[in-house]
Formats: structure tokens, C-alpha cells, sequence
């Protein structure tokens, strides 16, 4: 432990598990005062008491991120708490079923919009509002899969990845003489739950079991991003305004391929134990099997 971050405030999103609990761990190991942040208080009250009881402070308050006011709360916490806010995270998120697009519920597509894309501009713009005053700061978007590109059969979610890193990027260059670095963030395939237990639309299940190889192929533990995280909230990072990161660069993938290769070889490769859900289509939309369609071409 080097205490990198001794002396700064941290307020992660969606942080009561998974990544963004990794990520509260990390910087809390390295000196921060961090503010864990769910919807649920149960799950926050439990990640607050096992940062506490590692040692380290943390506090903690439910929030919604898609509900502005929730999330104003959020950080007048953080303040009260802990007197400022030095770096906010913005790592709630949701995905969509697996499918296509007309085929998923709604509801399902516009929670993901709700929270990834009105989540992400609510921290944003409150983190911005508290850390301007200060003339310094680090606001840390995450990014995913799609954000550069679509990716069929995850609109909501690619969509959502796009609009981020277009937001991100916009605001470092709007705020690029404030004091505060404006990051956006890949963290690649990451070994949660949103990994191995999905949905998909039926007649769409088949389409996913790629990801049984592609995930234990370039997929980390969540200390692996949580690592990249904390480079950027440090002062090492300090200057870089508007840079978008990632896991999954060129060199990582290529020494990945070849590890998987040889695992493959020598009998060593595990496929992901993927849990998928079935979601039944609106009911006007019959199910579409996959093998029936693609024989009708």
C-alpha cells in the first residue's frame, strides 16, 4: 500500500459489488475516504461495513443515479461526510437482453437509457458542479463494449457506451481549463454477474454461447480494471484531460489469444459457466428461432 490517494474523497456509483465495489476497495487501500453508493441501503450498509472493517473509511447512502435529486443527495453526503469530493466515478450500469431490438420489452431498454446514459450525466454534471468551485478533481466515466461502434443484438447497451463517450469527451473539452481531469474508461470483460448470468430474447440464446470462450479469453477479475481506475484517479494522471482508457488494448489481447491457445491445447482452457435467461418478446412479436430464420434466406 503507497497511500496514493491519502487525503482525497471518492464517491463510486453503483459500488455495493462487482467492479465498482473493487474499485471503492482499491482506492480505500490506498488512502481514500470513499462513498459507496446502490440503490439499496442493505447492500451499501454491508460494503461500507467491510471497507470499515478492513480497516479503512467509507461511508455510504442509497441512490438512484437516473433521479437528479437523489444523486445531488449523494454528494451533499459525501461533502458532510467527509468535507469534499475529489474524485467521482461514474460506474453504474445496466445491460439489456440479448436480442434484437424491437423483440426486448421497453422497459428493459429505457432502464438501461435511465441509468446509463441520464445516470452518467447526473453525476457528472453534479460531481462537475462541486469540483469547479475547487479548481481540481477527477470525474472517471465508464465506458463498454460498443463505444465506438454498434454491436448487434445490444443496441440499448452499445448505444448507451457511445452516447458516454461522446458525452465524456465533450465535457473535457468544455472543461479543459477548469483543473479537473475528465476521464472515460473501458474496463473490458469483467467477471461479475452481468457476465455470466444474462438474458436473452427468445429464439436469441444460441447467439450467445460465443461469449463461454470470448470472456475467459480477454476477460479480468475486477482487480484488474480497479487497478486501471485508481492510475487514474492518482496524480499520475494529472494533465491527461479528456483521455479515454482501456483494458483491452492491442498488446493485452494479443498476449491473451496466445495464452488461449496454448490453454486450448494443452487441455487447460475453462469456458465460462454462462447462465442465460429467457425473455419473451412484446406480445405481438412471436419468438423468432434463429436456426428458422436463417434457413428462410
Amino acid at each position: 500500500m503507497s497511500n496514493i490517494l491519502k487525503g482525497k474523497v471518492a464517491v463510486i456509483t453503483g459500488s455495493s459489488r462487482g467492479l465498482g465495489f473493487a474499485i471503492a476497495e482499491t482506492y480505500a487501500r490506498e488512502g481514500a475516504k470513499v462513498v459507496i453508493a446502490s440503490r439499496s441501503q442493505k447492500s451499501v450498509d454491508l460494503a461500507v461495513a467491510s471497507i470499515i472493517h478492513s480497516g479503512y473509511q467509507a461511508a455510504g447512502r442509497a441512490c438512484d443515479v437516473a433521479d437528479l435529486e437523489q444523486v445531488e443527495a449523494l454528494a451533499d453526503f459525501a461533502i458532510e461526510r467527509f468535507g469534499q469530493i475529489d474524485i467521482w466515478v461514474n460506474n453504474a450500469g445496466l445491460s439489456a437482453p440479448y436480442g434484437p431490438t424491437a423483440h426486448i420489452p421497453s422497459d428493459e431498454v429505457l432502464k438501461v437509457m435511465n441509468t446509463n446514459m441520464i445516470g452518467t450525466y447526473n453525476g457528472s454534471v453534479v460531481a462537475l458542479r462541486k469540483m469547479i468551485s475547487q479548481k481540481n478533481g477527477k470525474l472517471i466515466n465508464l465506458l463498454g463494449r460498443g463505444d465506438n461502434g454498434s454491436v448487434k443484438f445490444q443496441n440499448a447497451y452499445t448505444s448507451s457506451k457511445i452516447w458516454v463517450r461522446n458525452f465524456t469527451e465533450t465535457l473535457a473539452k468544455e472543461y479543459d481549463e477548469s483543473g479537473i481531469d475528465i476521464f472515460g474508461f473501458n474496463p473490458g470483460i469483467v467477471f461479475t454477474d452481468m457476465i455470466n448470468q444474462v438474458e436473452a430474447v427468445a429464439g436469441y440464446e444460441e447467439k450467445m454461447q460465443p461469449l463461454r470462450i470470448v470472456a475467459p479469453l480477454l476477460g479480468n477479475d475486477a482487480d484488474v480494471p480497479a487497478a486501471k481506475a485508481l492510475w487514474l484517479a492518482s496524480a499520475e494522471s494529472d494533465g491527461k484531460n479528456g483521455m479515454m482508457s482501456t483494458v483491452l488494448t492491442r498488446g493485452f489481447m494479443l498476449k491473451r489469444l496466445l495464452l488461449g491457445a496454448w490453454k486450448w491445447v494443452s487441455h487447460r482452457f475453462k469456458k465460462l459457466d454462462l447462465h442465460i435467461e429467457r425473455v419473451e418478446p412484446p406480445r405481438e412479436l412471436a419468438p423468432v428461432p434463429i436456426k428458422n430464420r436463417d434457413s428462410q434466406r
